[in-house]
Order: C-alpha cells, then structure tokens, then sequence
C-alpha cells in the first residue's frame, strides 16, 4: 500500500503568498480557513515579509516549510506544485514589481510564472492612501485584472499609521478563488 494518497482524496494545493506588512502576521487565519474548505496549504514568503512571520508557528500549521529563497538545481521540491494562490497581504512593492514582470525574488518569480501556467490568483492589496494613489499602483492592479487576476477589496488605510487589520478579510481570497463557496468558520 502507497502512503501517497490516491488523486480522488488527494487535497487541493495552495500558495499564500506573504509580504512584509504589519498583518502578515495573522496569515494563520487564512491558513485556517484553507484547511477548513479542504486545502492544503504551503507559504512563501518574501524576503522582507519571512521577517514579519512566526516561521515555527506556519510550519507547523502547515506542514511544509516556509519557501522564501530559490532552491537549488536537483534540490527536491519542499511543496507540491499549487492548484490555486492567495497573495495575502500584497504590498504596493510587490503588486507594481509583479504587474512589471520583475522575478527578483522566489515569491515575484512564482506569481509572474503562474500566469503563463494559468493558476488561479487572487490578491488582497494591503498599502495605505498615499502609495495607492500614486499612478503606478492603479496602472498595476488595471495590468493584474487583465491577466485574470482576482483582486480584493481592502480600503487602503491612513499613511503613517498602519492598522486596517480589523478591516482586512483574509477569507476574502478563498472566496475570490471559489465563488459561491464560503470558507467555514
């Protein structure tokens, strides 16, 4: 008997993508959410965003290591390839890095792959009023929506003062990449 489970009862694989913002730290209740509508979940982090986890904590949560550097050549795969990303928190840096096409770190490279491949993707921009206004961030999220990306709908909060968590719908992702379906809990 394999331990490897059979394709009808194998889960279905997410990416949460992280980035360095104040709330990455609370990316436990979308890995929550995800495991209670069925997936498994593995986390890659930005180098900035690895900053702002509890690594211990989301390793343990999920199983898998946190990615947040390329692997080397012939070095095995620490997570199943994914049937769906969630980029939550995305930072002004990585939404106007990834609608450009820049692949400078694991984290860019796989979003900007994901789309020749056709992975579901939805993100939940998290910045504050100054950085959306600026023209780069509406050309970006506009560049996201035509490649077929699913974007959130958090209201930036006030510059210099961060916050917005109580206002950020982590679940909203899940419910962007399976509509008609609500995450329980």
């Amino acid at each position: 008997m394999s331990d490897q489970p059979d394709q009808e009862t194998k889960k279905p694989f997410l990416y949460v993508v992280v980035c360095a913002a104040g709330i990455a730290g609370d990316v436990g209740r979308l890995i929550t959410a995800a495991q209670v509508a069925g997936w498994e979940v593995g986390v890659v982090a930005t180098p900035q965003g690895l900053g702002f986890l509890e690594a211990k904590a989301v390793e343990e949560q999920t199983g898998y290591p946190i990615r947040s550097a390329w692997r080397l050549p012939g070095d095995p795969r620490p997570l199943p390839p994914p049937e769906a990303i969630a980029v939550a928190p995305a930072t002004f840096n990585t939404i106007n890095k990834w609608a450009a096409g820049i692949s400078d770190t694991l984290a860019l490279g796989i979003l900007c792959e994901a789309y020749g491949s056709g992975i579901p993707i939805a993100v939940l921009p998290y910045l504050n009023a100054a950085q959306a206004a600026h023209p780069a961030y509406a050309r970006s999220v506009e560049q996201l929506r035509e490649m077929g990306v699913l974007v959130g709908s958090y209201a930036p909060h006030r510059p210099k003062a961060g916050g917005g968590a109580d206002r950020f719908r982590w679940e909203e992702a899940l419910e962007l990449l399976t509509p008609g379906v609500s995450p329980v809990g």
